[in-house]
């Protein structure tokens, strides 16, 4: 194959040699021991090393999830998979793909903020301004803005206000994510609602367009982070003995009574 045909890979990941193994140029037994988990990762999807500072905020991303519990539809499927097929990449592809816009994934929301971001920055508009006009604008079609709202949580979210305080500290916070904020803001006012608040997934999701992340980048980086609660979760159901895990009648409510075939049959003209 030719260099530069539609056959041919060119990829600045990695590369595999006699003497190493070779991430974004730099030698992996250089990086073990030196490099700690989640600066590699940000190494691996950036294509640079990161700052300490982008460093430890990576470290707090990868471990702002970890577990959602059986709250989550992504750890009950790895569970009911796993009870009838007990294998640990099965219970994790059944959890991979319960991810999604309603649930975990962080995607919807950063395509949000990135997108109504550039604009607001291509506009030349005050921020406030800009933001109560894109909230206005929003509600007028009944559209959800994406990271706000907690099923529990009232005026603010702790997790939200970690992250922001870690954020700041570690020098990743900036326009991206003050908009995102001001957008919140002119939201709470125009809905008449000052006690939503912008969760977790919301808050991770600005950091991320913060730090430069796509947002197909951040749905993955949210996947790993819940692998380490996933791992747990699938080896306890496969050590619990317990196999084809059913739902129970308690838990299901039939909504259409028992019939007679005989008799349907006969209405529908068979006999």
């Amino acid at each position: 194959m030719t260099k530069g045909t539609p056959s041919h890979w060119i990829t600045g990941v990695s590369q595999i040699t006699p003497q190493d193994i070779y991430i974004r140029g730099y030698a992996m037994s250089e990086l073990v021991g030196s490099v700690p988990f989640s600066a590699i990762t940000y190494l691996l999807v950036r294509g640079e090393l990161p700052t300490r500072g982008q460093a430890k905020m990576m470290d707090v991303i990868l471990s702002s999830i970890l577990d959602y519990g059986l709250q989550k539809s992504g750890t009950v499927a790895a569970r009911a998979v796993v009870s009838v097929n007990p294998v640990m990449t099965a219970g994790l592809g059944a959890a991979v793909l319960a991810a999604g816009e309603y649930a975990l994934s962080p995607e919807d929301t950063g395509r949000f903020i990135s997108e109504n971001f550039a604009a607001w920055k291509q506009s030349g508009r005050p921020m406030d301004e800009a933001a109560a006009s894109l909230v206005e604008e929003l509600r007028s079609v009944k559209r959800r803005v994406p990271g706000f709202g907690h099923q529990v949580f009232r005026g603010v979210d702790p997790r939200s206000e970690r992250l922001k305080a870690i954020a700041k500290a570690e020098g990743v916070w900036g326009e991206a994510t003050e908009w995102y904020e001001a957008v919140h803001r002119a939201f709470q006012v125009a809905s008449n609602k000052p006690d939503l608040v912008l969760n977790d997934v919301g808050m991770l999701a600005a950091i991320m367009v913060q730090m430069g992340f796509t947002p197909q980048e951040m749905c993955g980086l949210a996947i790993l982070s819940t692998f380490p609660g996933l791992i747990a979760h699938i080896s306890e159901e496969m050590q619990s003995g317990i196999r084809n895990r059913l739902i129970p009648d308690t838990h299901v409510e039939y909504s259409v009574a028992q019939r007679d075939l005989a008799t349907a049959l006969r209405e529908a003209g068979w006999v």
